[in-house]
């Protein structure tokens, strides 16, 4: 299929308020996506010049992961100015551009925000450093003393999620709160100026064009920090806490994403929002509800191994949630916070039945176990087309329409998550899946840019380069294109029902006559009648082989 066939297809209304239930959205990592000056680091003019090739996927939208200025503690998410962009990535102008170069390909913007914390580099919060405690200043971000007779011990024995003390000590001898590095002080959601100020910065970004937003770890703005502060060891866990864990998904968040729905619906049509929320399934239904943020991530097949039963529970219990909130489940394998599904469906299955998420076998460099490279990449293409045939909207991740695997052989120099420094290298971190794509076959970068990566990339991904897969019919790149293609051409309304017609397989139908089947067996399968119209791996006669999905009408 060609560039222009794809763009024929694509035609989306603009003013559909609900253009984001069904919508594909595909996420940009603007470091590691292209870059236009040499510099090592992607930048908005190399995301520019590569529109034409994202309008060839035939997605509808794309998620920008942070671009604001940032010393990168965190892969930009310690954000130091909510209304501007790095300079290392471009400029407010660049950035206008860019909208109106996606919005005249018909691709909508969704761009991160980031409430919980902002960087230790950020006005607020070197203002907070400069003023006395009991401050106005402080009181944007969690000051506290220190626990025992001098103060000279963090308030709490909480840890961060990345390791270490969830607290940090101030030159003043006070300490600040840090759900996650130190560089990322908690923002204090009591406090007014906290709240209208990401009001004045959401009309901001939705005054320049922005479609939507996605809503980084939205479940932790409201705390209680009633003194005495409990011991880690008698906190709930965090997916079992019915909103009475201190930090995690409590009741008065809700409160402040109502505030936003009612900034976002300013608009025609109104901007969208989507919560990344780690709580459990139930209490997701909140952050989607119409009078909230509208959407939250389900992350539920992300964490699910290649396993019919699993598959079939979450889609189920996802569709049935959706249902009950009026709202569109959203689908994702992968993204900027874990090992690439293409690996992780390559390696064996944890003896212990956890979920395999392939962090060990990122310790060993990504040498042990052996990663099964063709069958994982057999399973993501299967799992692409299960996922673009359900109903509501499915997140994809750059990198993935070329089937690409995890990298697991960073050397430790190279790092920069600071989960694999906080932890001391425990864990080794995200970066593997962050690692700047390839363009090209050959050259210095793989044309990410006429200079080297801030990630270094392997000999071997040339060959998973667009050039490679440009004109391979077979390429993964080609199946994704075909299939946001003919997924366009067959989506209707909402609707699933299942068929249980063969053991191991997931068949349902879907309005119009659409119907898909996933064989999770190890045999082929009969299928049912029907025209084949696409198929994520070659048929065998009239049998769908193990680990295929095929799309019939």
């Amino acid at each position: 299929m060609t560039s222009t066939e794809t763009q024929v297809t694509r035609a989306v209304d603009s003013s559909d308020p609900d253009w984001w239930r069904q919508a594909v959205v595909y996420q940009i990592y603007p470091r590691s996506f292209a870059d236009s000056n040499g510099d090592g680091i992607g930048d908005l003019q190399g995301i520019i010049s590569r529109v034409s090739y994202l309008t060839s996927l035939g997605i509808d939208a794309v998620w920008l992961s942070p671009f604001y200025p940032s010393a990168l503690a965190d892969g930009g998410y310690d954000v130091d100015d909510y209304r501007n962009v790095d300079p290392r990535l471009g400029t407010l102008s660049d950035f206008d551009e860019l909208v109106a170069a996606l919005h005249g390909a018909g691709i909508k913007l969704i761009v991160d925000i980031v409430p919980n914390h902002t960087s230790n580099l950020h006005e607020w919060f070197q203002q907070a450093l400069a003023s006395p405690v009991g401050s106005a200043a402080r009181d944007r971000y969690i000051f506290r003393d220190g626990a025992g007779p001098d103060g000279s011990e963090p308030p709490s024995d909480w840890d961060s999620v990345f390791g270490g003390s969830a607290w940090a000590q101030t030159p003043d001898g006070q300490w600040y709160l840090h759900l996650f590095a130190a560089e990322q002080p908690d923002l204090n959601w009591d406090n007014a100026e906290v709240r209208d100020d990401f009001l004045t910065t959401l009309r901001f970004w939705s005054d320049r064009g922005v479609d939507g937003f996605r809503v980084d770890v939205a479940h932790a703005l409201i705390k209680d920090l009633t003194e005495p502060l409990p011991s880690k060891t008698t906190l709930p866990r965090q997916s079992e806490s019915n909103g009475e864990h201190p930090l995690w998904d409590r009741e008065g968040v809700h409160e402040i994403y109502t505030e936003w729905r009612k900034v976002l619906n300013e608009y025609d049509p109104p901007r969208s929002a989507v919560a990344e929320a780690f709580v459990p399934a139930a209490r997701r239904a909140r952050y989607a509800s119409a009078d909230g943020l509208g959407q939250a991530f389900n992350f539920d097949l992300l964490q699910a191994d290649w396993d019919f039963g699993r598959f079939r529970q979450v889609i189920e219990e996802n569709l049935a949630l959706a249902d009950e909130n009026g709202s569109s489940s959203t689908w994702v394998f992968s993204n900027h916070d874990v090992v690439r599904h293409a690996t992780r469906y390559g390696l064996p299955r944890d003896p212990e039945g956890a979920w395999q998420d392939g962090k060990a076998w990122l310790l060993s460099n990504g040498t042990e176990p052996t990663v099964d490279v063709e069958l994982g990449l057999r399973r993501a293409r299967a799992a692409v087309l299960l996922m673009l045939a359900l109903p509501g909207s499915a997140y994809l991740y750059q990198g993935e329409e070329l089937g690409l695997q995890e990298v697991g052989e960073l050397p430790a120099a190279n790092l920069q998550d600071p989960a694999y420094f906080r932890s001391k290298g425990a864990e080794k971190g995200r970066d593997g899946c962050r690692v700047p794509l390839p363009w090209t076959v050959g050259g210095l970068s793989f044309g990410f840019g006429s200079g080297g990566s801030h990630l270094l990339q392997p000999t071997w991904f040339g060959s998973y380069s667009v050039e490679a897969q440009e004109s391979d019919a077979a390429s993964t790149l080609s199946l994704y294109r075909k299939a946001l293609a003919v997924r366009r051409g067959l989506q209707t309304g909402a609707g699933l029902e299942w068929i249980d017609d063969v053991e191991w397989a997931l068949h349902f139908t879907r309005p119009g006559g659409w119907q898909s089947v996933t064989n999770f067996g190890a045999a082929p399968i009969e299928l049912p009648d029907g025209a084949v119209v696409l198929s994520s791996a070659p048929l065998e006669g009239a049998k769908l082989p193990a680990d295929t999905t095929a799309w019939l009408i």
